[in-house]
């Protein structure tokens, strides 16, 4: 086999696996429940520079951990403007999960996580400043998903995003 047709193999195989890993997910906030986020807020518009708000906000106790929804691999950990400290894992079915607003980080860039590991803790960094504390959790799909795609404001971006409240029912 040539070396080009065993790369793309390689590739192609990594990617199924990708798909085939168990997503289990769970509720990342530490003691929160269905009740303690608006069901109504995945691609609330009007949202502020965003425009349309893309996840949902967990709300709970300024300090409450936060775990890793899922399995995955830590792909940063740090501070940016609006969404203050936050960690980006990459899970199963190629899916990456997008915690913002922590108070404080407690893991690092490329750590593997799995849902009883600690990432952070809620808080009330970035354009959260002032608010209520929560989590703002949020689930990209790498891979798109062009059926999603709808007229809603920013209807395009579906592909990538995820509703988080239809995993964290299961």
């Amino acid at each position: 086999m040539k070396k080009r047709n065993k790369i793309v193999f390689g590739i192609l195989i990594i990617i199924i696996v990708g798909f085939l890993l168990p997503e289990n997910l769970k509720m990342p906030v530490i003691g929160a429940s269905a009740s303690d986020f608006n069901s109504q807020s995945f691609w609330y518009y009007p949202w502020g520079k965003s425009v349309t708000h893309k996840g949902i906000d967990i709300f709970a106790k300024k300090g409450t951990e936060i775990n890793s929804s899922t399995s995955g691999l830590v792909l940063y950990a740090g501070d940016i403007s609006l969404g203050g400290n936050y960690v980006l894992v990459l899970g199963p079915k190629w899916r990456l999960h997008y915690y913002t607003h922590l108070g404080q980080l407690k893991t690092t860039p490329f750590s593997f996580v799995n849902n009883e590991s600690i990432i952070g803790i809620v808080g009330t960094s970035g354009n959260a400043f002032g608010k209520p504390p929560h989590l703002h959790y949020s689930i990209l799909t790498i891979i798109p998903y062009v059926w999603k795609i709808d007229s809603d404001k920013q209807g395009w971006k579906k592909m990538f995003y995820l509703n988080p409240i239809e995993y964290l029912k299961k």
